[in-house]
């Protein structure tokens, strides 16, 4: 039996266990794994200084090590994240809807774990703590397959949250660092019966390639061209500090602006300021002839660059007529993660809420706050830019299925 299919087997069983656990049990192991993980820190950060290093050597984009990367309050994140989950409401159990039926016999539809989840992501270790934690907080056992960039970071990551659990008397099967080459990570993908449900978060290659090469069911979580469409009746101010934030608050993530689209109208007043504005924030504007006309070092924008996700201080720029031509490019190039419209008109508004096919559209409010911490989830799994079974931000719920529970009183079918 191989490496993988061992933990596999042995997270299977453990599923069986955590599906069982009361929510005082499943969250005094999220706080052990806190208090353990805090412990660790230390460790933790030369193990990352390490995958740093290592990253550097290799000419990783600056992006991408910034994702990697940990630092004090990054670590204090993730420990707080695990505590923030244990403060939430534990979804297994609550009845999504119930009814009964006129013989008397009572249907309700409940909340269950998936049971087996595979989670396979690159470069943030961030993630592995929030997965894991999310994951036995939904009563799921986790199979965690990281990049190798940040193999010892991980390594140390798993091994502190795994003694957690132990210490709160909870199997430590429930979460498994999946270490190997490419061959592991196609048994991972093919692994069905043995795990229930794979997600994909990085890049778009790798989505892609765990898309069509999985037999193992697949919650897509999406890439980020988000863009910001400031309309004709925008406040400019309100505009520029929207834009800035969705743009330079964090420009590595996938809930940062990539393009920007301004009406024809605005663009005299807005164009001018807000091209200063990021360029006093060290952003490169790539933009059609329009937007070009406004500043000297706009950059000519290749068409292609508006299908970007640059993770980057770049942006895509472009000059539209109306909201018609906003909404006709936004159809074009999204990628269905996040859309905004700046605007003071409500019908507008009210048109591009209907119109745009994101997982989430925002009105007069920063991009980046798509996102499950801002929203509340506690931490997150990812983004969601399908449709089926979850959407958006994927938080306790969304890691969960649900079953039937049907009682009677001996009643029979005629």
């Amino acid at each position: 039996m191989s490496d993988f299919r061992s933990q596999a087997v042995a997270a299977r069983g453990a599923a069986v266990d955590l599906a069982t656990l009361t929510r005082a049990q499943k969250d005094a192991a999220l706080q052990s794994m806190a208090d353990s993980l805090a412990a660790a820190e230390a460790e933790l950060l030369a193990a990352n200084a390490v995958d740093v290093e290592a990253a550097r050597a290799a000419g990783t984009e600056e992006s991408i090590i910034d994702r990697l990367a940990l630092d004090a309050k990054r670590v204090a994140g993730m420990v707080q994240g695990l505590r923030d989950l244990a403060a939430l409401p534990d979804p297994v159990g609550d009845v999504v809807r119930g009814w009964k039926l006129p013989n008397g016999v009572s249907v309700r539809q409940v909340r269950v774990p998936f049971g087996v989840v595979g989670i396979i992501y690159e470069a943030r270790p961030n993630v592995t703590a929030d997965a894991a934690g999310i994951c036995l907080k939904s009563g799921n056992a986790a199979l965690l397959r990281g990049s190798s960039s940040a193999l010892n970071t991980n390594r140390v990551t798993i091994a502190a949250l795994r003694r957690g659990l132990e210490s709160a008397g909870v199997t430590p099967d429930a979460v498994h660092l999946v270490e190997g080459g490419r061959e592991v990570t196609g048994e991972l993908m093919t692994a069905r019966g043995l795990v229930d449900v794979l997600i994909p978060r990085g890049g778009a290659g790798l989505i892609q390639a765990v898309v069509d090469g999985s037999t193992v069911p697949v919650i897509e979580t999406g890439t980020g061209n988000c863009h910001v469409y400031v309309d004709a009746d925008a406040d400019v101010a309100q505009a520029l500090e929207i834009l800035l934030n969705a743009k330079t608050q964090r420009p590595s993530v996938c809930n940062a602006a990539e393009t920007l689209l301004v009406h024809a109208d605005i663009a005299d007043v807005f164009l001018p300021q807000a091209l200063e504005a990021l360029r006093g924030k060290g952003v490169t504007v790539h933009g059609d002839a329009a937007t070009a006309a406004y500043g000297d070092d706009v950059v000519p924008a290749r068409g292609d660059e508006y299908d970007a996700e640059y993770l980057t201080l770049d942006l895509a720029a472009k000059v539209v007529d109306s909201l018609d031509d906003a909404l006709t490019h936004i159809r074009r190039h999204t990628t269905g993660h996040s859309e905004t419209i700046v605007t003071g008109n409500k019908r507008n508004a009210e048109r591009f809420i209907a119109e745009v096919d994101a997982a989430a559209v925002l009105v007069n409010a920063s991009s980046r706050f798509v996102d499950g911490g801002e929203f509340g989830f506690g931490a997150e799994i990812g983004i969601s830019t399908q449709k089926l079974h979850a959407r958006g931000p994927m938080g306790l719920a969304e890691m969960t299925s649900s079953k039937y529970v049907i009682e009677g009183d001996g009643q029979v079918r005629q």
